[in-house]
């Protein structure tokens, strides 16, 4: 049941019938101050964990606003089992690829250096605000986790056994991406999966034979024109989507 009120807010702590809530300076200033919430208003929270509720101002001041939960208007969902490793780019870019990730359903992000990004620091918290806010607005339940930043080597070395790994080579030396995807769908183990994308001068000869050493590599092509960084990102998360996640017909 959808309830009449446009603001969704992320919290951390447990969601269950009359929580106490107590909001940090910045979420209490967002709906004090700017949304000019009261006592008695109500918005939907969610933690990532018990589903969405349905929670009420029970105290609000300049500083702080308190709520209380009271009643569940979704529960928690299963969401698809996907990571995005991409190589950093520029700060806007970057707050870009955070957003349409986490609203394409991406589980986990994780920034990874190769020898052509020209970005070297990336600052993870900010990620992780731009993916709370996507998550907020696109009524999503869980928000992505943001991993540490990696050089592709340490990522190569620690990629687990049991996932797949989907490299988006400009090389064109896959096959098309949706068709692969569907071709591996049957074996099961492309369900839980990672897309890994280069930076803007791609991957050098050695980082490209390190990725497709990997034993679950599967290399794909996301078509004949070169593609800008967070494009690729986009198209390749919603190829795998529409293939075998929760876009597809077959689940």
């Amino acid at each position: 049941m959808r309830h009449n009120t446009n603001i969704r807010l992320y919290v951390s702590e447990d969601l269950t019938e009359n929580q106490v809530l107590s909001l940090d300076k910045e979420q209490s200033h967002y709906l004090g101050n700017v949304m000019r919430k009261n006592p008695g208003d109500q918005l939907l929270t969610f933690n990532g964990r018990h589903g969405e509720w349905l929670s009420e101002i029970i105290d609000a001041n300049k500083r702080s606003v308190t709520l209380k939960a009271l009643e569940q208007t979704q529960p928690q969902k299963t969401e698809p089992d996907l990571w995005l490793a991409f190589a950093p780019i520029k700060k806007a870019r970057l707050d870009f690829i955070a957003q349409k990730a986490t609203e394409l359903g991406v589980g986990h992000i994780i920034p990874v250096l190769t020898r052509r990004t020209i970005v070297d620091r990336v600052k993870t918290e900010r990620m992780h605000a731009n993916a709370i806010e996507a998550a907020e607005q696109c009524e999503r339940l869980t928000v992505p986790t943001i991993g540490e930043t990696l050089k592709l080597e340490k990522l190569i070395d620690q990629w687990p056994t049991d996932r797949a790994l989907m490299f988006c080579d400009e090389d064109l030396s896959g096959d098309d991406a949706y068709s692969a995807l569907k071709k591996y769908q049957s074996a099961h183990w492309i369900d839980k999966c990672g897309i890994l994308i280069g930076p803007e001068g791609g991957f050098d000869d050695y980082e490209r034979e390190l990725i497709k050493s990997q034993p679950n590599t599967l290399v794909v092509s996301l078509g004949p024109r070169v593609l800008r960084a967070d494009t690729a990102a986009i198209s390749a998360i919603t190829l795998w989507q529409a293939a075998v996640g929760d876009w597809s017909v077959s689940q």
